[in-house]
């Protein structure tokens, strides 16, 4: 089953202000327009002022029933993972366990360096906190720090949903130790991703999601959709359908996740996808 999330207006380079409301008005008309999932994204000192996702899916929770809520990704090396349970579990309760975390390790040095903390190290510690956030979680007591007694509405936390390269050794712990797989649109090309969802599904994953697919329907001249292009629909609406139907220049089938909601009702720059266990009737690799 292919289902379609897009990014809640949370600040950016690029983006406007956001207001008081921008966040709650976003997140209804997300649902209203019929996406299945809204997503909030994770940085810190990289010269713009990006709201803290998990607060900001939390608002989004408050005003929504129906669709899931995404990070894409949180960094968690980044945080006190006992102080970051307690975060994600509240998200969690209050959006009736629709919250999916997605999470990874990071891959900018500026965000540690604003918190002074060890770039290189973060992959252990992406391990690290992983294990104890899930500890506590389940009510349990590590090192002495306990969240419990847990909440039973918020008990044993989120899916967890690893964000990392394709050919990183993190896609078989995504498949085989947690709940899916992450992977950037924008941060990666056609033919990263369509060896990259093999590989997931090989090792036996079911949910994999492509984020930061940047989405420009009005953009008079298309961009390139070769295989070592990033993915994207920054292309006219006509150019996006072509896009949609041709299996052969993206034979991932992603593009075509995409495009049917996206001409009908992206107003945003920026989305994400998540593709079908199952491959389409016609023959495309990586579905």
């Amino acid at each position: 089953m292919t289902r379609l999330g897009i990014a809640l207006p949370a600040g950016g380079r690029r983006a406007l202000a956001p207001t008081a409301h921008t966040l709650a008005d976003a997140a209804r008309a997300i649902e209203t327009a019929g996406f299945d999932s809204a997503w909030a994204f994770d940085s810190i000192g990289r010269g713009f002022l990006l709201a803290d996702p998990l607060t900001a899916l939390a608002v989004a929770a408050t005003v929504t029933r129906r669709i899931e809520l995404g990070t894409g990704v949180l960094q968690v090396p980044l945080r006190n993972p006992v102080e970051l349970a307690q975060r994600v579990l509240t998200t969690h309760l209050v959006s009736g366990k629709r919250l999916r975390l997605g999470v990874g390790a990071g891959s900018t040095a500026a965000d540690f360096a604003t918190l002074g903390l060890d770039f290189t190290a973060r992959f252990s510690r992406l391990s690290a906190s992983l294990g104890i956030m899930r500890r506590l979680w389940a009510g349990e007591s590590v090192d002495g720090a306990s969240l419990g007694p847990v909440w039973p509405a918020a008990l044993g936390g989120p899916p967890i949903l690893i964000g990392s390269w394709a050919g990183s050794r993190w896609i078989e712990r995504a498949a085989r130790e947690f709940d899916g797989w992450i992977g950037s649109g924008a941060r990666s090309s056609w033919r990263a991703l369509r060896e990259g969802i093999p590989r997931f599904r090989d090792f036996g994953g079911k949910r994999a999601v492509v984020t930061n697919v940047e989405v420009d329907l009005d953009c008079a001249t298309p961009s390139p959709d070769g295989p070592d292009d990033p993915c994207d629909l920054k292309c006219q609406r006509g150019v996006a359908r072509e896009r949609k139907s041709s299996g052969s220049k993206n034979p991932t089938g992603i593009s075509s996740a995409w495009s049917s909601s996206a001409m009908a009702r992206t107003t945003t720059r920026s989305g994400s996808c998540q593709v079908p266990r199952t491959p389409p009737s016609r023959p495309r690799t990586g579905t």
